[in-house]
């Protein structure tokens, strides 16, 4: 049985569509969302990071295994649609903006 696929958009890129595997992106939008604050300033990359695990499931992010490649992935679709925003700073730093999509 094939893997149910999102399309999911860059903020970098816009027009550009990917697709992913849905159940991974599911569980890294939902770790992230409980993660993020919902004003600035915002969280650092690494500061999500750090703070992942036990939000992601073992099933689809085993001992944490490319969860890095997802958060960018999730982050970046997630900032295309407005959901969640970045404050322009360095390091740049994330928060929800309360949108949902």
């Amino acid at each position: 049985m094939k893997p149910k696929r999102i399309s999911v958009e860059n903020v970098n890129h816009p027009g550009q569509v990917t697709n992913l595997d849905a159940d991974k992106y599911v569980d890294m939008k939902r770790a992230l969302l409980e993660i993020l604050p919902g004003m600035p300033p915002g969280l650092t990359v690494a500061e999500i990071r750090e703070r992942l695990h036990g939000h992601l499931s073992e099933e689809h992010f085993p001992d944490g295994a490319k969860a890095g490649w997802w958060l960018k992935a999730v982050q970046l679709d997630l900032e295309a649609k407005g959901i969640i925003a970045r404050q322009k700073v360095s390091p740049i730093r994330l928060y929800a903006t309360g949108a949902r999509r």
